[in-house]
């Protein structure tokens, strides 16, 4: 028999290494012939932490939400007495969503030890190299990626065939792979979860790559606020080097090839390849004027090429089952499968990977199981803080590269934020440039002082000192910022403003005109009162103002002094009786 705990980021902050220890101590106190093994993030984060329990005949049945008492009772009675434990079993409905997805670039995750280069191999890993090495030409390589039509994973969807096509077509002995790892918008977990779950399909795909561009060295730049995911990593290029696919003469061919880990510093701008390659060079990471472009000068101005970890997740798959079975999947123009981090006001947040072509409804509904206590859905920003936002009007834009860009967001590296009917879409678009404001790196006076000035317009309108002409002021500074941009950092920053201006224009007019905010978020635009006919005067709501703003008798109507009152709302979460208003 064996125990599988689920042990990514997300399953270990809610206590999965407890689980684990706890099962270790059992299993060893009681000498059970039980193998107790670790697995990555299989996608329902909700729902950790995840056990599963394999029994000798290979069925698994898996419990949820799991803590450390009910270790006790799952020792006891399921390995011990042979009785499942049906009160912390996974539900149908949760299970199903596993089933509505088709995972390729998340196949292992949450499926094998990623700490084991021979659970991976029994899986089917390395297969692809062997074929590619022994079998196939470098063109053959970049020709399979063609007729598969995948795109770049990373945020800009350009096709990965033709990146690959042009660095191996620039001249050069020294050519590098480097994977992407730095990613950076708020929300987004894709690429983490993958390299802690699966870091084998990672190395595997830009073994592959490196190959079919020429180069000899791979570099993966992750971002040091992923420590496991960088752990992992570690242990999965020295087993791959033991094991003979990374090193000098990989398979008994002539191809050599080995890979280094680059802990980055967490940049938001080093996700731009240019920016990023600076920082591999040790300089401040700033982008640069292209062209030229990597393949032809990239690292240390030899031809590189540089793909994200999803679309190296994508290369052994590819490669197995063939260009054309991927491309079946999708659209006409998009084509294969994309990876979603689901997070915001949805009831199941975690990761999820879809065929393209699916529309937002589907995702958002049938596998994220809908808005959290059944408020009304309002928006839904894709793309991180480069994107934008997408009405509920638009639920039914189909999850694709051309579709989303027509709303006016993007499909980015695969955030998706859900927001309710609680959102103040003005504060949202506040939140995001802030984050680009401080994430520029300054060097085009566009970006670094026009999303500030960008920024204190928006704090001001949702402080409830917006005045006339703000919305043009946003509108002219957001052009400009867009044109006078190097790279793309910039050059998207005002996305989630002009998709809110262009949506939900209404919200900025009350905010500035009417001074209210619809959503009942911006604390400088509310007003508490105390209903008089609800009002029993118990007193809790004057106990818990922390400014003494409530004044009233026991059993007598409380009133609330508006001058002194600082919004901070909690006379309104303590009071039983629902008689604090808020307008």
């Amino acid at each position: 028999m064996k125990v599988i705990v689920g042990q990514g980021s997300c399953g270990i902050a809610a206590g999965a290494n407890k689980v684990f220890g706890e099962f270790e101590k059992l299993i060893n106190e009681k000498q059970l012939n039980v193998s107790l093994e670790k697995t990555g993030c299989i996608g329902t984060c909700y729902l950790e932490p995840m056990v599963d329990i394999v029994d000798d005949m290979g069925k698994k049945t898996t419990y949820v939400s799991i803590n450390p008492e009910q270790v006790i009772e799952l020792v006891e009675k399921h390995l011990e007495g042979n009785t499942l434990v049906s009160d912390y079993m996974i539900s149908d409905e949760d299970s199903d969503i596993l089933g509505k997805q088709k995972r390729i670039a998340l196949r292992n995750c949450g499926v094998i030890n990623p700490e084991s280069i021979d659970e991976y191999i029994e899986a089917g890993g390395y297969e692809a190299t062997k074929k590619v090495l022994t079998q196939m030409s470098q063109a053959e390589v970049i020709d399979e990626m063609k007729i598969s039509g995948l795109r770049g994973r990373g945020g800009a969807g350009f096709p990965t065939w033709f990146k690959w096509d042009a660095a191996n077509k620039s001249p050069g002995d020294e050519k590098y792979m480097i994977c992407n790892a730095d990613e950076g918008d708020p929300g987004a977990f894709m690429d983490r979860s993958v390299l802690e779950g699966d870091p084998h399909s990672v190395l595997e795909g830009m073994i592959i790559g490196g190959y079919a561009i020429g180069a000899k060295e791979g570099i993966l730049y992750v971002r040091a606020e992923y420590p496991l995911a960088i752990i992992r990593l570690e242990k999965a290029i020295e087993q791959a080097k033991d094991k003979g696919f990374l090193g000098n003469n990989i398979l008994g061919t002539n191809f050599n090839f080995d890979m280094r880990i680059k802990a980055g510093a967490g940049a938001f701008v080093c996700g731009e390849e240019t920016a990023l390659i600076a920082s591999l060079e040790g300089e401040r990471g700033m982008p640069r004027l292209k062209p030229p472009f990597p393949a032809q000068k990239g690292y240390w101005q030899k031809p590189s090429n540089i793909n994200n970890v999803e679309t190296f997740g994508n290369i052994t798959w590819i490669i197995n089952n063939g260009g054309a079975a991927y491309a079946a999947m999708g659209t006409e123009k998009s084509k294969g499968t994309k990876v979603f981090a689901l997070t915001g006001k949805i009831k199941k947040g975690g990761l999820v990977e879809i065929p393209m072509g699916l529309t937002l409804r589907e995702v958002i509904y049938d596998i994220g199981g809908g808005i959290k206590d059944e408020k009304a859905f309002k928006a839904v920003q894709m793309g991180g803080p480069s994107g934008g936002c997408i009405p509920a009007e638009l639920i039914d834009t189909t999850v694709d590269y051309e579709s989303l860009t027509k709303t006016g967001a993007i499909m980015g590296s695969g955030g998706m934020v859900v927001m309710d009917e609680t959102t103040c879409m003005v504060d949202m678009a506040r939140y995001f440039l802030d984050f680009t404001r401080k994430e520029s790196c300054g060097k085009c006076n566009y970006c670094r002082i026009g999303t500030k000035r960008m920024l204190e317009i928006l704090e001001r309108i949702t402080e409830g000192q917006g005045k006339e002409g703000d919305i043009e002021l946003l509108e002219e500074l957001a052009t400009k910022i867009k044109d006078g941009s190097m790279c793309a950092l910039g050059q998207t920053a005002p996305n989630p403003v002009l998709t809110t201006l262009k949506y939900f224009r209404n919200e900025y007019e009350d905010h500035i005109y009417n001074k209210k905010c619809t959503a009942k978020s911006c604390k400088s635009l509310l007003t508490f009162t105390i209903d008089e006919t609800t009002c029993t005067g118990c007193t809790l709501c004057a106990r818990k103002c922390p400014v003494n703003a409530i004044t009233g008798e026991v059993k007598k109507l409380h009133k609330i002094d508006q001058e002194l009152c600082i919004k901070c709302g909690k006379c309104e979460s303590s009071c039983k009786f629902k008689a604090i208003l808020i307008d």
